[in-house]
């Protein structure tokens, strides 16, 4: 029986509008959750761009309404985190280890930029009576979604907020995972962090978590640098705006790290301009990952690979959900990172203007959409 529920929507012409939608019964191996908190990110405000209708929204946490007759893993009830990258497990990338940018189902690795569907696109919500897809194939700012079995995980935690649950979805697991997962940061070595936004306070938690001993969080605002040391950065660095390049910066870290520079370099701004400030920030045969996925045109100064640095341009912190998301749970659990107080404000949709302006300028470290 079809349910029809609240739901923000691009508008195809660069803004967005809340409406009602239809949502259809899950088909065998389609789930129906009741989605009770979905983060925000800039990706949710860039989508917008992509000049279609489609329902926003890729992080979130919710309950399981109902199931497919062959979806086993979850049942109605359970609290689950949403996926947006869903592996197939069949195709060359998934045998190969690399789940997160599956050649069937990523709407970025299997197409790019989140306009292709994939293989995970199904049928069953509609608004004005047309088809309509979901961002990233789930399409989170609503009450409901309708999506594959392989895009939800089980959530264990009898104590995590529905809030801090769905910041894992993608900001969480793309910090941590860039972390741990993609650059494998090795016990008692150097971090340097560039930006302590959502992403960029994941990924010192992940390298602290790594068993990194010194993690250097460098930004132009003051209150984020104070964040970053709240989750985990033993220093800050207080870069200045005019700083082409971060190349000042990247002077101090080189101080602050017996001359060489770090071991490892994350650039977690979305600033283009800054893609290639992390290979100025590593010693010779250090690692440099880009995580904020930068797509622009930059030219490089190739004296900066100088000498055996890696370069990494990972997606989504390499992520296995059914792998990555319990452990980051467990995690929390344990108290070893820190979830909830990532969630600087929470909002109804009806406020998501308030929230993307909150985002775009700065004041959150993670703003969430929370239902009824």
């Amino acid at each position: 029986m079809a349910i029809t529920c609240k739901a923000a929507l691009a508008d195809g012409k660069g803004g967005y509008l809340i409406d009602t939608i239809e949502i259809q019964d899950p088909q065998d191996d389609e789930v129906l959750v009741k989605i009770k908190a979905a983060g925000l990110c800039h990706t949710d405000w860039d989508s917008l761009t992509w000049g279609k209708v489609f329902v926003l929204g890729h992080e979130g946490a919710g309950v399981v309404e109902k199931v497919g007759s062959k979806v086993k893993h979850v049942a109605v009830g359970d609290k689950v985190l949403l996926n947006w990258a869903t592996p197939c497990g069949k195709c060359f990338q998934c045998q190969e280890g690399n789940q997160n940018i599956c050649e069937n189902n990523s709407p970025v690795a299997a197409g790019g930029n989140g306009y292709t569907p994939g293989h995970a696109h199904i049928e069953g919500t509609t608004y004005k009576g047309n088809n309509t897809e979901r961002s990233f194939n789930i399409g989170t700012l609503a009450e409901y979604t309708l999506v594959k079995d392989v895009a939800v995980v089980k959530n264990h935690s009898d104590k995590m907020s529905f809030p801090a649950a769905a910041i894992i979805s993608c900001g969480v697991m793309t910090g941590y995972g860039s972390a741990v997962n993609v650059a494998q940061v090795a016990p008692g070595t150097s971090v340097v962090v560039l930006g302590s936004g959502g992403v960029g306070l994941n990924t010192i938690q992940g390298a602290k978590v790594a068993g990194a001993t010194k993690i250097i969080a460098i930004d132009i605002n003051p209150q984020r640098l104070e964040m970053g040391l709240k989750f985990g950065a033993t220093h800050t660095i207080l870069a200045d705006r005019n700083d082409t390049n971060l190349l000042k910066a990247a002077e101090q870290v080189k101080a602050m790290t017996d001359g060489r520079g770090a071991d490892y370099c994350f650039e977690c701004t979305a600033i283009p301009a800054l893609g290639a400030a992390p290979l100025a920030m590593v010693r010779n045969a250090g690692k440099a990952v880009q995580v904020s996925g930068i797509e622009e045109d930059l030219t490089i100064d190739m004296k900066l690979f100088e000498w055996d640095k890696i370069y990494i341009n990972p997606l989504y912190g390499r992520s296995r959900p059914q792998i990555d998301f319990p452990r980051i749970v467990d995690l929390y659990e344990k108290g070893t990172i820190m979830l909830e107080e990532m969630i600087t404000r929470t909002y109804p949709i009806e406020n998501l203007a308030q929230a993307f302006e909150d985002m775009l300028a700065g004041r959150n470290a993670k703003g969430v959409i929370v239902f009824d």
